[in-house]
């Protein structure tokens, strides 16, 4: 096993109920949502927060105001002034890379306690001026007279006025998330009936993971208005395959395959983890969820299949491991889109790929699919970009351990054609 430094445990964690943007959580801003999943679980896990030595978040769409989430979440979740606290973002795997970059300092002895996560409200996106109208802006802020300030704003056309919105599409290609996603779709010949096959399964086994309690342990309660949000408002307990066929595609409006339905929506919440050295997990009484065995980054070109990137990580972090996927237990994947997750699969399974792409002399393989998201996954639960990761981390861990097993993948695609994985194991 490929190993630097201390070993990392993941001593807890927890998240905000994961809400459809618009709805349960619009009033809170990424930074609340933050500071609640923080404040919760220091609360959960008895620690003294004079313990922490850094705070480590992600986030996407940054707000112009906060633009270092991480410092605002830990001087309002009750942490010391003295512990610093930076802000990552690598698109819809940034809950992964805060968490790695503080089981990084864990391990090099920067530090012995960390608290990693992510938050993200894409009800409160910052919404921007044009060109032309931030020059009048400008211009009028700098006027020295009364009139120069109104020449400034005669110059206003109402062309000036459209806002500028954050757009989740590729700079390089121009093609959204969603474009990409039908892209992957046509060219690895996965159907419509398969993606919503898939959407079901998701929504499905959420609703049983909601109602038998495995999702809702991981969550803290967040107080809107008086009243309790406690569950993720996205899972559909009365969704059908005939409902899902009835969707209209969303992005190929003629041809297209991706719907509302089978993609993941739009989403607000946070999540927080417990990172620890072994030996401090230890000298404070804790019993770790897990420990962190490896991970690993890939990326390749945004014009090629956007959303492969985590079929390129695995192999990586499996070696590092010392372990192959028939050593893997349980695998959770994040569902960007259906499209994406069946792409995924099948590159995993696919000896070419594997030769061509990988240099390796057979497949990546996968578990039994019984054993790949087994409480459903973004696709109902929601994706909130930043937080995502702290999610999947926190309910593997905790499922691998209700089951008694050992080992875990995940794996998360990312914008940017960018992906990674991790295997984690139970203490």
């Amino acid at each position: 096993m490929h190993r630097i430094g201390r070993r990392v445990a993941i001593v807890d964690g927890c998240r905000t109920p994961f809400a459809k943007s618009g709805t349960d959580l619009r009033s809170l801003s990424a930074v609340e949502l933050g500071k609640i999943a923080v404040r919760e679980l220091i609360s959960r896990s008895e620690l003294d927060p004079r313990e922490v030595d850094h705070l480590v978040f992600g986030t996407v769409v940054q707000s112009v105001q906060e633009p270092n989430i991480a410092r605002e979440v830990g001087l309002g979740a009750g942490l010391p002034p003295s512990v610093p606290a930076f802000t990552v973002g690598r698109a819809c795997a940034s809950a992964n890379q805060a968490i790695t970059s503080g089981a990084e300092q864990i391990a090099l002895g920067l530090a012995d306690v960390v608290i990693a996560g992510g938050a993200e409200s894409l009800t409160n996106v910052p919404i921007l001026f044009s060109d032309e109208m931030r020059d009048v802006l400008v211009t009028a802020s700098r006027a020295r007279s009364a009139t120069a300030r109104l020449k400034a704003f005669a110059a206003i056309r109402p062309g000036f006025l459209k806002p500028v919105t954050p757009a989740i599409a590729e700079p390089t290609t121009g093609l959204t998330m969603g474009e990409s996603a039908e892209r992957m779709a046509q060219e690895n010949g996965i159907s419509r009936e398969a993606q919503d096959q898939w959407a079901l399964r998701s929504h499905q086994l959420a609703f049983a993971a909601t109602a038998d309690g495995r999702l809702t342990r991981e969550i803290a309660p967040v107080f809107v208005d008086g009243t309790a949000v406690t569950i993720d408002n996205g899972i559909r307990s009365d969704t059908s395959l005939e409902k899902l066929a009835r969707l209209k595609p969303a992005f190929d409006k003629r041809y297209g395959t991706v719907t509302a339905g089978n993609a993941s929506p739009l989403t607000d919440g946070a999540s927080a983890v417990l990172l620890m050295s072994e030996d401090k997990a230890h000298a404070l009484g804790y019993r770790p969820l897990g420990f962190i065995r490896s991970y690993a980054y890939a990326a390749l070109a945004p014009s090629d299949q956007l959303l492969q990137g985590p079929v390129l990580a695995t192999p990586v972090a499996l070696q590092r491991a010392g372990l192959t996927m028939k050593d893997i237990h349980l695998m959770d994947m994040h569902e960007a889109f259906a499209a994406q997750v069946l792409s995924n699969m099948d590159w995993f399974q696919s000896a070419k790929i594997a030769k061509e792409r990988l240099g390796l002399n057979a497949p990546i393989g996968l578990p039994d699919e019984d054993r790949i998201n087994v409480m459903g996954g973004s696709l109902a639960i929601g994706h909130p970009f930043g937080a995502t990761g702290g999610r999947i981390t926190i309910s593997l861990l905790n499922e691998l351990r209700r089951r008694g097993e050992q080992f875990g993948l995940i794996t998360v695609c990312a914008a940017g054609a960018m992906g990674f994985a991790a295997v984690v194991e139970t203490a």
